[in-house]
């Protein structure tokens, strides 16, 4: 009887396929948001800051938009529908002006379960999903400061709490693509403008 033990040469496709499968998931979810943001259509939403410091992130600031409040959305047409996990299609249409420093915000028009496939030149439709019956998300809650302008952005957003015109100052200026996928593309800060 032979004690010695024979070893079986494992295939090289046992650790490629694996490896490939992994990659795969890797490369793919870039790929989505680098679409968006070469193929989106820029617009505007209006917001304001939550939290300046997220610790378990690093530096950033988490935002909030008026298009995140349910019950803003539960007046549109259509908004009476949104159940909680629903994915939905806001309507947004393009202020009269587009040329204003700051940018204007676009106005949110209607809720539709199904992707709008008869938009106005002047409309996009935006993808949202109903977390639970109190928050929407858009995928854009959380901005990462640059970090050769935080300390800017910081004392912009000191000075502008401090005069009470919150409202008025902070707007987002997001990429929107076909399908109604949005990546963050700068913060308004009253003039001043910061890429992300």
């Amino acid at each position: 009887m032979n004690n010695t033990l024979t070893r079986k040469k494992i295939p090289l496709t046992y650790f490629v396929i694996p490896f490939a499968i992994q990659l795969f998931i890797i490369l793919i979810i870039p790929s989505k948001s680098f679409y968006t943001y070469k193929t989106g259509q820029n617009i505007v939403i209006q917001t304001r800051p939550i939290d300046p410091y997220d610790l378990l992130r690093g530096y950033s600031q988490t935002l909030s938009y008026e298009i995140s409040n349910l019950r803003t959305l539960q007046q549109l047409p259509g908004g009476s529908n949104l159940d909680k996990r629903d994915t939905f299609y806001l309507t947004l249409e393009a202020p009269e002006s587009l040329q204003k420093t700051p940018p204007l915000p676009w106005n949110p028009m209607e809720i539709n379960k199904n992707k709008p496939s008869n938009l106005a030149t002047n409309q996009i439709a935006l993808k949202g999903i109903v977390n639970n019956l109190r928050s929407i998300n858009y995928g854009l809650e959380t901005y990462y400061m640059p970090e050769n302008q935080r300390q800017k952005i910081n004392q912009e957003i000191r000075d502008i709490r401090v005069g009470n015109n919150t409202r008025q100052a902070f707007f987002v200026e997001i990429k929107v693509d076909k399908f109604g996928n949005s990546i963050p593309y700068s913060l308004w800060l009253g003039e001043n403008n910061y890429r992300f």
